[in-house]
């Protein structure tokens, strides 16, 4: 696909979600990497645009370079968004009570703490990153190891044999003894690419997954 029909594809897509004022942000394409820039009011507008991104076909790379510029009649000091941060997540039935702590510094929000899985990691983060005056954010919350990188390992491969949607015999799972996963090979999309990641979260003690994947697009 041609670097501008795809760049024409991707911002028809920004306009296409209700929630992106597309106007506000630039698109460039270079050899199927998309380079995103531009202005946003939120950071949950900006995590909207990068997945709004990530649907469309032929987008091989995404490097995300734009700016969370909260309007100043809604600027909220730092304590404000700990506070709404930390009520949130203690309304949240899937997480362990108290388990996470918040940082706030200038709007960059940065999450502490453990839990058992992946999919807490996540919900948390979900809860944080749509609080008005959040202008960046790290989730810095750690797994607790609950197996061996030998057990790990053979769960995300079994997982990439049950799911329809990947080549399982196309993706190299390697786990080292911190239950850091990595994974390797060609995938055929986007989504492909993210249900292999999906799985390799799915495993019980997994710290980390760096996916190395390529989009291999025919």
């Amino acid at each position: 696909m041609l670097d501008a029909t795809l760049r024409d594809n991707v911002f028809k897509e920004l306009q296409f979600e209700p929630s992106v004022h597309a106007g506000q942000i630039g698109v460039a394409v270079m050899d199927g990497i998309v380079t995103l820039s531009g202005h946003v009011a939120s950071y949950a507008e900006k995590t909207t645009a990068v997945s709004a991104v990530r649907r469309v076909t032929g987008v091989h790379a995404i490097a995300d370079e734009i700016e969370v510029r909260c309007l100043p009649v809604k600027t909220i000091p730092d304590d404000e968004i700990a506070r709404r941060g930390l009520e949130i997540l203690r309304w949240d039935i899937t997480l362990p009570q108290d388990a996470i702590q918040i940082t706030v510094s200038s709007g960059r929000v940065t999450l502490t703490g453990t839990v058992e899985w992946q999919y807490q990691r996540k919900a948390a983060e979900d809860d944080i990153r749509k609080l008005a005056g959040v202008r960046s954010f790290n989730n810095a919350i750690t797994l607790a190891p609950q197996a061996t990188s030998e057990n790990v390992k053979a769960k995300i491969e079994d997982a990439l044999v049950r799911n329809a949607e990947t080549d399982a015999q196309a993706i190299r799972v390697v786990v080292d003894e911190g239950h850091h996963v990595r994974l390797e090979g060609k995938v055929r999309t986007w989504n492909e690419r993210v249900a292999a990641e999906t799985a390799a979260w799915s495993a019980p003690g997994v710290n980390s997954v760096d996916d190395r994947l390529a989009i291999d697009h025919i």
